[in-house]
């Protein structure tokens, strides 16, 4: 199964097993000193969870210059890592033979993130592997941009009297 999605007007997909919640867009907050792919971040029962913007992170045009285009945006909640990807709109789950998928070569794109192509009614899918979406200097900044957010979060919390 694959969510299959849309970012500044491709459709790319990600494996359902790699998904913990599809959510509509919330109100993000934001680190003054947060890179730009980082859209701001999520507070999911009391967790900080950044949300990567995937269209700024392939460098896309991200469609903030519209008023509306916000409104229906959604999150993808990963499951193996608490990261949210922040896409235009989700629209299907679909079941795809394997046999289907054109592998795409690692150096064909960047960290070999885009793992495969498939065709669906209306073109090419681009299905995209999660786990190599950033780079591991990317990775680590992201795990210390979630602990600022996660202290920030902390220092809100009741203090026992």
């Amino acid at each position: 199964m694959l969510v299959v999605f849309t970012l500044a007007g491709l459709r790319c997909a990600i494996r359902h097993a790699d998904v913990r919640e599809l959510l509509p867009l919330p109100r993000l907050w934001r680190a003054p000193t947060q890179p730009a792919p980082v859209a701001g971040f999520l507070n999911l029962a009391g967790e900080a969870v950044p949300v990567l913007d995937l269209a700024r992170l392939f460098g896309l045009p991200d469609g903030e210059d519209d008023p509306g285009a916000g409104l229906y945006r959604h999150l993808i909640l990963l499951r193996a890592t608490p990261v949210a990807l922040l896409v235009t709109r989700v629209q299907d789950l679909v079941s795809f033979a394997p046999e289907r998928l054109r592998p795409v070569a690692d150096k064909a794109t960047l960290n070999g993130c885009v793992e495969a192509e498939f065709e669906l009614a209306g073109g090419f899918v681009h299905l995209i592997a999660v786990d190599r979406l950033l780079l591991e200097e990317e990775r680590q900044a992201l795990l210390g941009l979630r602990a600022a957010a996660e202290a920030r979060l902390e220092g809100w919390r009741a203090q026992p009297a």
